[in-house]
């Protein structure tokens, strides 16, 4: 099965994400680099979110009697 997959985040701002972790660890960074690494890393992050809720809207709870059961967000389970 071949599962194709949306990423929004750029190797070049991946890249740049590392970049700024290792320069953070050394001589520091600047205001404006902290605002890009802030603003880079909640891209990335909302990226990951993304990924994690299509590969989890794949998943179903396969029943006794055979029957698949979706698997539903948390907020859903309590309706």
């Amino acid at each position: 099965m071949t599962i194709e997959r949306n990423h929004d985040m750029t190797k070049e701002s991946i890249d740049r994400i590392n970049e700024l972790a290792r320069k953070s660890k050394t001589v520091g960074l600047t205001e404006e680099e902290k605002v890009e690494q802030a603003a880079l890393r909640k891209e990335y992050l909302a990226d990951i979110r993304k990924s994690l809720e299509a590969t989890l809207s794949n998943v179903y709870f396969v029943e006794e009697d055979g029957s698949q059961t979706p698997l539903k967000k948390k907020d859903e389970t309590l309706s």
